[in-house]
């Protein structure tokens, strides 16, 4: 692509060089540079891309586009200067590829808890409606029934942008996103157009990034802020922070609720623990989720699958069909009546969420056993409060390592043990190798208790040092209950 045609619609506020220029491949990674790229300096959280012109120019960039030029340019590269590079790379991305986004409908979902199991919910409802569709997670992206690697919620603009052109081309209709803060923030949706935008609800997470509460309300809001006149925005009506998500937003307003007053309501008529009944806008569908925090997810994949058009009894009937995604309150059972559940539950809302769920589903004496850690080099202000939570909602508790990273897991444990009473203690546990962990609170529980693995759900990996081992809270837990 020639580069005055890659700057279509940017603000340029001065340009050093020739227009009429080729540009093979766009990057914001230096080592990813090759003949005739077109190299982005943006300043990260770890380093700026401008330390990296010099290298950048001598691996064969023939474009820089900086917010500060250098003192000295090179003959033979053109220099464009831009006030923000962090927003003008997702506006070249989506130059580059084509602007992707605008042939397909683009439903972005954001919120503390909730994003994975609505996308893929939607994915799976909009397939069984006999759609195209394409999904961006933080357990996989998928382009119809092909799996591709996830590596972040949501991806860069240029990987963005690589993925949903590859959707377009490939004959998608929809495609399904999660839109983290950090990535709104980080103007990675930067020139996506968006059909529609779902906001689930907003506790206490990634305050070791966004500073403050405030701050990370504001960076949902802006998402919704962003939108424009032709998309929806659906809120959750009986969360605090719903209607704050709308204040400012352009989008066709709707909301969703199971108390207050909403465009889409729901009630939960029956639940057990191989699904629920709803009565969903006055009727009745049995879905194959449990608890009030599911109920509130198919909600908004209802809600969201009318605001797309799609016909009641054909929507209703498809929910009936789907499955959440991987990890989120997955339900395994011993040969002597254990019952096992893992959940992706890594915040002390959806740590309450859980274990509120599985208390209100247990009949008479069953102990509840949770086994929880927290991730490193994380926010640590909510590792007490999740603990705190654990306690409190189970008969045991049994704290260990999650993702220690690059800190000591000794460290985390009792960063979460301050969360702990005193007259608590005897009843809590700490097992550093998770591995243990799990198996103490298998060899615990007595026929008919319910074991709780909390934290990591689908992930395959723990992370320790900066090395990913394998290591997949299902299989172990399976592996013990084939033991005993």
């Amino acid at each position: 692509m020639k580069l005055k045609e890659l700057l279509h619609a940017i603000p340029v506020q001065q340009l050093e060089g020739e227009l009429d220029v080729d540009v093979l491949s766009i990057c914001f990674d230096s080592r990813k540079v090759a003949q005739d790229s077109l190299f982005v300096a943006v300043r990260g959280v770890h380093t700026d891309g401008h330390l990296y012109l010099d290298t950048a120019i001598s691996q064969g960039a023939a474009v820089v586009v900086v917010e500060v030029l250098p003192e000295t340019t090179d003959t033979g590269v053109t220099y464009v200067l831009v006030d923000d590079t962090s927003y003008v790379l997702g506006l070249l991305a989506t130059n580059f590829y084509g602007d992707p986004s605008k042939d397909l409908k683009l439903v972005g979902v954001t919120g503390t808890n909730g994003k994975t199991t609505i996308a893929t919910l939607l994915f799976n409802l909009f397939e069984n409606l006999g759609y195209h569709v394409g999904l961006i997670s933080t357990v996989q992206n998928k382009i119809g029934g092909r799996v591709l690697p996830a590596t972040h919620t949501t991806p860069d603009p240029i990987a963005l942008n690589s993925l949903l052109r590859e959707m377009v081309d490939d004959g998608c209709d929809y495609c399904f996103m999660e839109v983290s803060s950090h990535a709104v923030v980080q103007q990675r949706i930067a020139g996506l157009r968006f059909a529609g935008g779902i906001f689930t609800n907003i506790t206490h997470d990634h305050l070791d990034f966004h500073g403050t509460f405030d701050n990370y309300i504001k960076a949902k809001k802006k998402f919704f802020d962003d939108l424009d006149r032709f998309a929806f925005a659906l809120t959750n009506a009986d969360d605090k922070n719903g209607a704050v998500m709308l204040q400012n937003t352009f989008a066709h307003k709707k909301t969703y609720g199971l108390k207050n007053m909403a465009d889409f309501k729901a009630k939960v008529v029956e639940s057990h623990f191989d699904g629920m009944l709803l009565h969903v806008d006055g009727h009745d569908v049995w879905v194959k989720l449990v608890g009030g925090f599911n109920a509130y997810n198919m909600l908004a994949v209802y809600g969201a699958a009318i605001l797309l058009e799609q016909e009641t009894m054909k929507v209703l009937t498809a929910m009936s069909a789907i499955t959440g995604a991987d990890g989120r309150f997955e339900v395994l059972r011993s040969k002597d009546g254990v019952l096992g559940v893992v959940d992706y539950a890594h915040t002390p809302d959806a740590v309450e969420n859980v274990l509120s769920t599985i208390r209100d589903l247990r009949s008479g004496q069953q102990q509840i056993i949770t086994v929880l850690g927290c991730g490193g080099d994380r926010d640590k202000t909510k590792r007490p409060e999740m603990a705190a939570v654990a306690v409190r909602l189970s008969d045991k508790v049994i704290i260990t390592s999650d993702n220690p990273r690059t800190e000591d897991p000794m460290a985390i444990i009792r960063d979460m043990e301050a969360g702990v009473d005193a007259k608590d203690k005897k009843n809590v546990f700490t097992i550093a190798e998770r591995r243990e962990a799990i198996r103490a609170a298998c060899h615990l529980a007595q026929p008919g208790d319910i074991v709780l693995v909390a934290g990591k759900g689908h992930e395959k990996y723990q992370e320790i040092n900066g090395v990913r081992h394998h290591f997949d809270d299902r299989e172990v837990l399976e592996q013990t209950f084939n033991e005993q």
